[in-house]
């Protein structure tokens, strides 16, 4: 069973498929990455360094920014992403 998921050749960050443990060498994408952090079913992990208000790609599109850098086999999650919905919202 694969361990994890990049849904778009363009995204920065894959999705754990089952809980992942620190320190797990994962290769997506034709890129390996040593897990940083445990990362729960669903949740998702970045692919590469992520700097502070770049965009991070699910789908091939941004679900948000940014606001810390992130480095590759960290979690991403609300402690180090904010949505741009509200940026683009009118």
């Amino acid at each position: 069973m694969n361990r994890c998921i990049q849904l778009n050749v363009r995204d920065n960050i894959a999705v754990a498929l089952r809980p992942l443990v620190k320190g797990e060498i994962l290769t997506v994408g034709g890129r390996t990455v040593t897990l940083q952090d445990d990362i729960d079913f669903g949740h998702k992990f970045a692919l590469c360094e992520i700097p502070a208000g770049e965009n991070v790609l699910k789908y091939g599109l941004p679900i948000g920014h940014a606001t810390a850098p992130v480095q590759p086999g960290q979690w991403v999650h609300v402690h180090n992403l904010a949505s741009n919905y509200m940026l683009t919202r009118k």
